[in-house]
């Protein structure tokens, strides 16, 4: 009589041969890039610059899905539902996989469960500008103004809780400074703002703000990631100019549904390396004012279980909350 070890061991091993035979048959047939935003922001264009690549190598349509009501809840939905076989990916960023779920009390899935991994794509800084008339200079002015003068300095968001919204509240979260919210339908709606003066500052993506900080018509104090920008390295960072420790940017990052084969998984990853590796693609996120980086699944899972924490005490401290 067979034994359950035996029956355990036999499972185990019929799971595995099945999971290595989908993998070398993987694709065979068109997949899904679900895109949670409009065509044209990050999300889409770090999407249709990894999938064209993508596929060329697996030599199948890669289908771009814009699905972008619901703040980016929508199309995360559709991706932890969909059947776990690598035919349904989603270019993920910060805004729904690891802001939203802060933000919603009641979402219908639990993205750190029920998304795996693939690769970090792209990172595109934010850009601390303020109006061109304020006698703020630095980062330091900001901070000592806001708290000489608590809720006077008004800040344009992209809209409540999104990541230009979020960047501000960690940056008030980490300095005390006391800073007035006025969302905006979109960062450029926010940027327009701030360079007529109707708000003071913006911490807006940088390849909306920069062309408009060259222009002179906002003054720009620091960007947002820990390290300088190549595009504009006189720029200090905001760790630089006084808040140590702050890091923020818009990334975008592949994901599959959880459950799916890890052969599978191991060739999304080593195709989408090899892919983000390529010159043209390199250049090809630097022209949209990005960085294009690839990473381990298991950094990205653990950037993920990082920013859900922050982002759980940030929301908290400013009582931001979406029902």
């Amino acid at each position: 009589m067979t034994t359950p070890v035996i029956l355990l061991a036999l499972t185990a091993v019929a799971v595995a041969w099945t999971g290595s035979a989908a993998a070398q048959d993987y694709p065979s047939r068109p997949i899904r890039m679900v895109v949670p935003f409009s065509p044209g922001g990050a999300s889409d264009t770090a999407a249709r610059i990894v999938s064209a690549q993508l596929a060329s190598r697996f030599n199948q349509q890669i289908v771009i899905d814009n699905r972008p009501r619901g703040s980016g809840t929508i199309g995360v939905e559709i991706t932890t539902k969909a059947r776990p076989d690598g035919y349904t990916l989603i270019m993920g960023s910060n805004a729904e996989i690891t802001i939203n779920p802060n933000l919603y009390t009641k979402l219908p899935y639990d993205t750190a469960r029920d998304l795996v991994p693939i690769s970090m794509v792209a990172s595109t800084p934010l850009l601390v500008v303020v109006h061109p008339a304020l006698a703020l200079k630095s980062i330091q002015d900001l901070i000592v103004a806001a708290r000489a003068n608590p809720d006077q300095i008004t800040f344009a968001s992209s809209g409540n809780g999104g990541t230009v919204h979020m960047g501000t509240q960690l940056f008030i979260s980490m300095t005390g400074a006391r800073l007035r919210h006025i969302p905006y339908q979109g960062g450029a709606a926010g940027l327009t703002a701030t360079m007529a003066g109707q708000t003071n500052l913006i911490f807006v993506a940088m390849p909306l703000g920069l062309p408009q900080a060259r222009a002179g018509k906002v003054r720009a104090l620091a960007v947002s990631t820990a390290k300088r920008v190549p595009a504009a390295p006189e720029i200090p960072t905001v760790a630089e100019a006084g808040v140590p420790g702050y890091a923020m940017d818009i990334w975008n990052g592949l994901m599959a549904t959880a459950g799916t084969p890890e052969p599978i998984l191991a060739r999304l990853h080593e195709e989408t390396v090899r892919a983000i590796a390529l010159p043209e693609v390199q250049a090809a996120f630097a022209k949209v004012g990005a960085e294009a980086f690839s990473s381990t699944p298991q950094a990205f899972a653990e950037r993920v279980r990082s920013e859900l924490a922050t982002y759980a005490r940030v929301v908290k401290e400013a009582g931001m909350k979406i029902d």
